[in-house]
C-alpha cells in the first residue's frame, strides 16, 4: 500500500508537471534573448557543473539547492557551501547557501548569489568615451527552500526566490519558485524532474527611465515637466529539466556514477547534458561531462571538467571543488567550492 502511495505521489507530481508546460513553454525559438533575470541560468556549485548539469538525478544536500530542490532532504543535519565563480567578461558571481535538516519535519535552506560586474564606465552622446564616472549592477537573489522525504524512494522540493536587479537608480524584482521530485528505484537507477525559474516576471522603474519635456498647448517659457517612460515587463527564463543517474560501486573503495539530463527552456534550444563521476573511498572525485543544445552553432560553452576533495576534520566534514568549463571567445569559467557538513 505504501509504495502504490509513493508511486502515486510521484505521477501526480510528473503529471502536474507536464500541466504546467503547456503553460509556461508555449513560446518557440524565436523567443530567444527576450527572458530577464538570465543571471538565474548561471549554474553554481562546481560539483553538477562539473558534470554539465546532468546531476539532476543524482544531486543531495547543499548543492541541490540550485539543481533539484528535491535532493535537499538528502543531507546531513547541517551543511553549508560558498562558491565563486569567474565568469565570461571578468563578470564575478559569488553564492552561499545553507540546510539544516530536521529528519522527519524535512530540511530548510537558506541561499543567497550575488552577481558582480565590477565597474563599469559612464558614457553619454556628448562623451562617448567616458565621463570619468563608474557605475556598477547590483543583481541579488534569494531564496528559501524546503524539502521533504515522502518515503524511503521519493523526495520532494521546492524554493521560493526573490529577484533583484539594481542599475543605478533603476529596479526591478520579482518572485520565482522551483519545484522538484527525485525518485530513486529499487534497480539503483535515480530519476529527477525540476521546473525552475517559474514566476509572473519582472519590469524595470526608477527615475532614471525620466525625461523632461513641453507638454504640447503649454504657454511659451512654461517649465518643462518630468514625464517617466514605461519599462516593458519581461519573464524569468524557466526550464523543465528530466534527470536519470545510475551509481555503480565496486568493493568498499570505488564507485563510478554515470547520468544524463534533458533540459527545456521558453527561451532557448532544448539542452542534452551527460556527466561521469568517479569516486575513490568518499574522499577523492575525479568529474567530467558534456552539453549538446538543440541550436550547437550558437553554444559557446564546451566540455567541462573538475575534481573534489572531502576531508574528515574532527565531526565534520570539509570538502573542496572545482571546475572548469571550455568557453568559445571567452576565456574558460572557473568555479571553486567550499562545503562544510555537521
Amino acid at each position: 500500500m505504501k509504495s502504490r502511495k509513493s508511486i502515486s505521489i510521484l505521477l501526480m507530481a510528473i503529471a502536474l508537471s507536464i500541466l504546467l508546460v503547456g503553460q509556461v513553454f508555449a513560446g518557440n525559438d524565436g523567443r530567444r534573448g527576450t527572458a530577464g533575470a538570465t543571471e538565474l541560468l548561471i549554474p553554481v556549485g562546481s560539483r553538477g557543473t562539473a558534470l554539465s548539469g546532468s546531476i539532476n538525478a543524482l544531486v543531495s544536500g547543499v548543492e541541490a539547492l540550485h539543481w533539484n530542490p528535491a535532493g535537499i532532504a538528502r543531507s546531513a543535519p547541517t551543511e553549508a557551501m560558498f562558491s565563486s565563480l569567474n565568469y565570461i567578461a571578468d563578470i564575478k558571481l559569488n553564492y552561499f547557501g545553507v540546510v539544516a535538516n530536521f529528519g522527519d519535519l524535512g530540511a530548510f535552506a537558506l541561499s543567497m548569489r550575488s552577481l558582480d560586474f565590477g565597474d563599469i564606465p559612464i558614457t553619454t552622446v556628448d562623451n562617448p568615451e567616458g565621463t570619468g564616472g563608474n557605475f556598477s549592477p547590483s543583481y541579488l537573489t534569494f531564496a528559501l527552500s524546503y524539502s521533504h522525504e515522502f518515503t524511503d524512494r521519493i523526495y520532494g522540493g521546492v524554493t521560493a526566490k526573490l529577484v533583484t536587479e539594481k542599475i543605478v537608480r533603476s529596479t526591478a524584482s520579482g518572485y520565482a519558485f522551483d519545484v522538484g521530485v527525485q525518485y530513486l528505484s529499487t534497480t539503483g537507477i535515480k530519476l529527477g524532474v525540476a521546473l525552475k525559474n517559474l514566476g509572473f516576471g519582472m519590469q524595470y522603474d526608477g527615475p532614471d527611465l525620466e525625461y523632461f519635456t513641453t507638454i504640447p498647448g503649454q504657454e511659451q517659457g512654461a517649465r518643462t515637466r518630468a514625464l517617466r517612460l514605461p519599462s516593458a515587463a519581461f519573464e524569468f527564463p524557466s526550464t523543465l529539466e528530466i534527470g536519470v543517474g545510475y551509481e555503480y560501486t565496486v568493493g568498499d573503495q570505488h564507485v563510478l556514477a554515470v547520468m544524463g539530463n534533458f533540459q527545456n527552456a521558453n527561451f532557448a534550444g532544448d539542452q542534452f547534458s551527460a556527466g561521469v563521476e568517479y569516486t575513490f573511498e568518499k574522499m577523492l572525485f575525479l568529474r567530467g561531462g558534456i552539453m549538446q543544445s538543440q541550436n550547437q552553432d550558437e553554444n559557446i560553452f564546451g566540455p567541462t571538467f573538475g575534481f573534489g576533495v572531502n576531508v574528515p576534520v574532527g565531526g565534520a566534514n570539509l570538502g573542496f571543488d572545482y571546475a572548469y568549463r571550455t568557453t568559445d571567445f571567452f576565456n574558460g569559467s572557473q568555479w571553486f567550492t567550499i562545503k562544510v557538513g555537521l
